[in-house]
């Protein structure tokens, strides 16, 4: 649903609106590394900024009564509902690369857990990958439109490997929208993809310590 949103949003908004994030989601990530030393899965949790929560919960009809407590029932619907929607084309935001260079892909989404906690919606899925090498992989958050604004708040490895994370470099993605912005026909309404400028690098080493 968050995709579906974003998309109808996009469609009504110049390109020179599009470089500038409307959603707003602070996310835990999770490599999963087998004792072989291959990627198998990535565990993420999302939570969504207040704004973004209260539009999801009017619109899914959840929390009537306002108390940012969620029944069960109401829990079971939440569920899923950031993936309920897969359009042609999205990778669920989150890009996998080995060592060389060659994309990894990973699997659809599988939603665990959603719920209400402190005004905000807090989603969690699990994603599997077809045993990668992890030595040297990357992997980068972002959505490329840049209409949903990621936020790395933790990275861990469930295995023997660690991770390091490069930020992204503060004025390239000022610079990639001038470059688009002069390129673009002022005529037509366009999608800027520009959100790879504002994504964290994530490295993984498996380099046995002396």
């Amino acid at each position: 649903m968050i995709r579906t949103v974003a998309t109808a949003a996009l469609i009504l908004v110049p390109a020179s609106l599009t470089a500038h994030p409307h959603v707003f989601v602070d996310s835990e990530l999770t490599v999963e590394v087998d004792d072989a030393g291959r990627i198998t899965g990535t565990r993420m949790t999302w939570t969504y900024d207040e704004f973004f929560t209260l539009l999801i919960l009017e619109d899914m009809g959840l929390d009537a009564d306002a108390d940012g407590q969620l029944t069960e029932d109401e829990r079971a619907a939440l569920l899923n509902f950031d993936f309920e929607t897969w359009p042609e084309g999205f990778e669920g935001d989150l890009y996998l690369y080995a060592a060389d260079g060659t994309q990894v892909p990973l699997g659809h989404p599988d939603s665990i857990s959603a719920d209400v906690v402190d005004g905000k919606i807090v989603s969690t899925h699990t994603r599997t990958v077809d045993a990668a090498p992890a030595e040297g992989a990357t992997l980068r958050q972002y959505d490329p439109t840049y209409y949903v604004a990621y936020t790395l708040q933790t990275v861990a490895v469930d295995g023997p490997c660690t991770a390091s994370v490069d930020a992204p470099d503060p004025d390239a993605g000022e610079e990639a929208l001038a470059q688009a912005l002069e390129e673009a026909s002022e005529d037509q309404f366009e999608v800027l993809e520009l959100g790879i400028h504002y994504a964290d690098e994530i490295r993984l080493s498996c380099g046995s310590s002396s």
